[in-house]
């Protein structure tokens, strides 16, 4: 499986494939990373699965072989090595029937390291002081062959990935910060994010929140529709019903064929194949929805919380962050702060967050403590007095 002349092995075989099963069966820790391509279909189009152990490099090739029977490897002890894991995690799951079940997801913890979202090349230029080979964007991973030169940049992708996992494990110790990384690395697996609820895909639609009325109703169910027709026939959203015609039947809710066809954004192709008697039946559903069926977008929790409990909680979460030298965002977004203010479920509930952020948080929240600035000044809790400063401050 060691790569010959610096080209990766390269598996189209299941028989080999089997073989490198059996190889990553007993490794603690593997490398994995995907190629693929979302331009012309719903499900991501996987066309290479990269994978690295030791000192060994193999690329899969998905489109001569199933890679099925990598769900071992997956569903095994080890811990996959990867960067940026999440889309790579579902895309692993739909194409061999499971993901990893352990991650160390090396963007995630270099978020504990003070650094903020890095790109694989940056992290591994600033840890290992290695600069990898750039992407090439517009490298089409699904022809065949592939250029010895996109192999050698797919193998890129992974064989730093271990060496550069063991020099954060000693950085993120060194600073009693591993406990922290590996909790947040596992929300990253496919059963703790929220998959996508078609009844809620038209929050993201153009101007959709701006519909009022039985308008939101049908603008649910027709964008529900498109999200579970796209699924089916793995089309992009849009060219299965476009946004602008999505916005305008919610608008103008049409009652035949013949007004659907004549609204605005509205292509023959989406009324082909039934599609045209779906979607007027979608505008149907929409029409009679029973206004506890509708799903509307929460409200910003910022607009609910108090201002001013939001900016000084927000000072105090920055504060932590650079006495931490942490990453502002991983640790806590206004959002979040937001949501516990107004006690909503937030981020700061639980783990790590909790015990960093959202405890001073709620002590200060709760009045047992307040904000004041010290010499430098700098952001400090102390205990209250309850004694009011002053007339103006009473009541």
């Amino acid at each position: 499986m060691a790569p010959t002349d610096d080209v990766p092995a390269f598996i189209t075989e299941t028989d080999r494939l089997e073989a490198l099963c059996d190889e990553l069966s007993d490794e603690e820790f593997y490398a994995v990373d995907t190629e693929f391509h979302t331009e012309r279909t719903y499900w991501p189009a996987l066309a290479l699965i990269q994978l690295a152990w030791r000192d060994k490099v193999a690329l899969v090739d998905p489109l001569a072989v199933d890679p099925a029977p990598l769900k071992r490897v997956f569903e095994g002890s080890g811990t996959a090595v990867a960067h940026a894991a999440g889309q790579d995690l579902d895309i692993l799951r739909r194409a061999c029937g499971a993901a990893p079940g352990r991650v160390f997801d090396t963007q995630v913890a270099a978020g504990f390291l003070g650094i903020s979202s890095p790109s694989l090349g940056r992290l591994v230029d600033l840890v290992l002081g290695i600069s990898l080979a750039k992407a090439d964007q517009l490298s089409d991973w699904l022809q065949r062959p592939l250029p010895t030169g996109q192999l050698a940049y797919a193998a890129g992708d992974v064989e730093h990935l271990l060496a550069l996992r063991t020099a954060m494990v000693g950085r993120l110790s060194e600073r009693g910060r591993l406990e922290w990384a590996l909790e947040e690395c596992q929300q990253v697996l496919p059963g703790q994010r929220r998959s996508t609820v078609p009844e809620e895909a038209w929050w993201k639609v153009g101007d959709m929140r701006r519909l009022t009325g039985r308008a939101r109703s049908v603008a649910q169910e027709v964008t529900a529709w498109r999200e579970r027709r796209a699924a089916v026939v793995d089309r992009p959203r849009r060219s299965v019903l476009s946004d602008l015609a999505v916005l305008t039947i919610a608008q103008r809710p049409p009652r035949d064929r013949q007004e659907l066809a004549k609204l605005r954004g509205v292509d023959e192709r989406s009324l082909a194949k039934g599609g045209a008697a779906e979607i007027l039946e979608a505008v149907e559903r929409g029409r009679s929805l029973p206004q506890d069926e509708l799903r509307l977008p929460p409200d910003a929790a910022e607009s609910k919380a108090s201002q001013v409990a939001v900016a000084v909680c927000a000072g105090l979460v920055r504060q932590i962050a650079e006495q931490l030298e942490f990453d502002q965002g991983l640790l806590a977004t206004r959002s979040d702060i937001a949501l516990l203010i107004v006690g909503e479920p937030s981020r700061l509930d639980h783990g790590w967050r909790s015990d960093i952020a959202g405890d001073p948080i709620r002590q200060l929240l709760a009045g047992e403590v307040s904000a004041a600035f010290d010499a430098e000044g700098g952001l400090v809790l102390e205990v209250r007095s309850h004694v009011p400063a002053g007339p103006h401050l009473a009541g």
